[in-house]
């Protein structure tokens, strides 16, 4: 599973640089270096982690946007080479997601007002916690979802607004 970003939000180059190869050439490098041992295994599957800021346009577009939406372009085409060796490839897509010392629980003390209009987004009235976030990659990984590769699972609450084709 490939679940690291640089949280670079900004429109600098070096912030661009960072997310690029934090996000998306840490995905590729974690890939290629695990492709002997996916394909050793019974249940080989390969999980992303992009954002639901891939998939619209957000208050996190520029870079980080950009380069959550190119790990889910690059996980569908993993899934579509490596369909014939068994390997899976899919993507899940949090929404936001609040834990003690994660980016929305100092939102809440830095940034009152960001966080209660993230807050108030969703329809659920709340944030995604890890373990939701968890569970959601765990079955993508798991023989379970052994017809599911190529999709991008979004876990957001009905936060995002669009419909994914």
């Amino acid at each position: 599973m490939s679940n690291v970003s640089a949280l670079a939000i900004g429109d600098d180059e070096s912030t661009w640089e960072a997310s690029f190869q934090v996000d998306v050439m840490g995905a590729v490098r974690l890939v290629r270096a695990a492709m002997g041992h996916l394909e050793a295994s019974e249940c080989p599957s390969i999980v992303t982690i992009s954002s639901v800021s891939g998939r619209e346009i957000d208050f996190a577009a520029g870079s980080y946007g950009t380069m959550k939406a190119a790990l889910v372009h690059y996980t569908q085409g993993l899934a579509n080479q490596l369909a014939a060796k068994g390997i899976r490839a899919n993507t899940v897509s949090p929404g936001n997601t609040y834990f003690p010392g994660g980016v929305w629980n100092q939102m809440e003390t830095a940034n009152p007002d960001l966080y209660q209009m993230a807050l108030g987004l969703n329809p659920t009235g709340r944030m995604g916690t890890p373990r939701e976030m968890a569970d959601a990659v765990v079955f993508v990984a798991s023989p379970r979802a052994s017809f599911i590769t190529g999709a991008n699972l979004v876990v957001d609450g009905a936060l995002s607004r669009g419909v994914q084709l």
